[in-house]
């Protein structure tokens, strides 16, 4: 994957490493390894490093960098990036995928007739599409630790509503196009919500406050309502417990 890229500025203090094409898994892998690349640089003046879905933007002090310099390195880090990023495919079947339970319809998952209604087939067809594939997480965003997942089986891949929520429960599942993702919080959205887990991407209480990472593989399964709520009660119990 030698594809093209463009180094872009954002102003005075950030510039973008900007590859072509999509959500494709290949040009994330680029994306990834470049961020990972420049972590491990540790130039001096950069502030933060941000994969995304096809991009890595880079911010930095303007009074500390020499922007000549930090763009040489950008490119260095682009171009070896296509042969760090050639095969995500083959390393994708060597991960072991992050296995998050899922209830699915019914309050939980209001939006699941839609979404089979949006496909002509049924809420347990909905089911076995969703949890039937590995996804790869793309990025991290909205708020902390939402991680973009894909791609959705293009049958389920339901467009986002027309008017977003003012409130979605933490830990709803929703699908959004090709995407889907755990909404970590309680917050606005517009994802058609599917189901919900008691799986937090964003734990402050934790050591590692986030469950996700850019890179990264998961895969859903189904569980039902009983077992929800028992964990759930059983995570209320503990925390009142402390």
């Amino acid at each position: 994957m030698s594809g093209p890229y463009a180094l872009v500025r954002a102003g005075d203090s950030a510039i973008v490493v900007e590859f072509e094409g999509g959500m494709d898994p290949r040009v994330n892998a680029r994306a990834v390894a470049v961020a990972e690349t420049l972590v491990g640089w540790r130039i001096a003046g950069v502030r933060d490093i941000v994969p995304t879905i096809r991009s890595v933007a880079v911010y930095f002090d303007p009074l500390r960098t020499n922007l000549t310099a930090l763009e040489e390195l950008l490119s260095r880090a682009a171009s070896t990036s296509a042969r760090i990023a050639a095969t995500p495919a083959a390393e994708d079947e060597l991960a072991q995928p992050m296995q998050i339970p899922v209830c699915y319809g019914g309050e939980l998952g209001p939006d699941l007739e839609t979404v089979a209604a949006f496909g002509r087939m049924s809420e347990a067809d909905v089911v076995s599409l969703h949890a039937g594939r590995t996804y790869r997480v793309f990025m991290l965003g909205f708020v902390p630790g939402f991680a973009y997942l894909g791609t959705v089986d293009e049958r389920i891949a339901a467009p986002r509503l027309a008017t977003p929520r003012i409130r979605v429960p933490a830990g709803s599942v929703g699908i959004a196009g090709m995407q889907t993702g755990i909404y970590p919080m309680e917050t606005p959205g517009g994802w058609l919500l599917i189901g919900r887990t008691w799986a937090k991407p964003f734990n402050l209480t934790s050591p590692t406050p986030f469950l996700f990472k850019a890179g990264d593989l998961v895969r859903f399964y189904p569980i039902d309502r009983d077992r929800y709520d028992r964990e759930v009660r059983a995570e209320h119990a503990g925390v009142a417990g402390h």
